[in-house]
């Protein structure tokens, strides 16, 4: 790990635009092919799919060896899962779930030492191999992002609350998982989901924090539709989407050729 600033965070704390994109897919390859793309940082997740921390502490390597900021979804609000994403050397934690306050203040005591927080300390990468701990300890403080998943609509009923905390940097929807909790998964175009989303942008506006949002399809314009309503913590899309849309596109230009001849 270098130690570099977080320039991820910087634009975070003064409310500007940020682009990243997501990884599920466990393969360095892909990793340095979506490193290589110009996102400002890149999500490697351990909700969903099969990423362990072995591989997820080599592609933060890759990520940040080409300039982005490695963050790391976790896979619960839990303090243990939080404290070994840490030892990675990411740059940033996306929680899932959090859905009030107290989830909120859970993982900001997670991410944090004694006497602030209750993270247990253990050496690994992030803190230099046991060699750099006490720059660790400086280094996390100031350039650390914490992104709070905001995906149920308890956590848009609770935003208030949640959003008082200032050790949150932004947080982003998780939009399939907000339209389940409504009872519509999938049905972004339903009007309560799009009441939901409508709410969270408002209370973050006021609260002056990063509005996320994930624009899963691989689709540029439906970026620009999200940044035209306010929506400046950005994920475009994930390298599985990527990979399969380009295919099927391609797919099916080429059986039309195939048919002609």
């Amino acid at each position: 790990m270098r130690f570099l600033n977080n320039r991820v965070k910087a634009k975070l704390r003064s409310n500007k635009s940020v682009l990243g994109s997501w990884l599920n897919l466990p393969s360095l390859e892909v990793t340095e092919i979506m490193a290589r793309s110009g996102f400002e940082f890149l999500v490697i997740d351990q909700e969903h799919g099969t990423m362990n921390f072995e591989t997820a502490q080599k592609m933060a390597m890759v990520i940040e060896g080409y300039g982005a900021a490695p963050f790391i979804r976790v896979s619960e609000n839990d303090p243990v899962i939080i404290k070994r994403a840490m030892e990675t050397g990411v740059y940033g934690i996306i929680v899932p779930m959090i859905n009030s306050k107290e989830d909120a203040q859970k993982a900001i005591a997670s991410m944090r030492y004694a006497p602030e927080g209750i993270r247990g300390v253990g050496l690994s990468r992030g803190q230099g191999y046991g060699l750099e701990f006490e720059k660790y300890k400086q280094w996390y403080k100031k350039n650390m992002v914490l992104v709070a998943q905001i995906e149920h609509i308890d956590a848009i009923n609770n935003l208030e609350e949640i959003l008082s905390l200032k050790d949150i940097d932004a947080t982003i929807i998780g939009p399939y998982d907000l339209s389940a909790s409504l009872g519509y998964p999938g049905e972004f175009d339903r009007k309560e989901v799009i009441n939901a989303i409508n709410k969270y942008v408002t209370i973050c506006k006021k609260h002056k924090v990063p509005v996320g949002m994930h624009v899963v399809p691989a689709d540029a314009q439906l970026v620009n539709k999200r940044m035209a309503q306010g929506f400046n913590f950005l994920v475009f899309s994930l390298d599985m989407i990527f990979l399969a849309s380009k295919i099927k596109d391609e797919m099916e230009l080429l059986k039309k050729y195939v048919g002609k001849n």
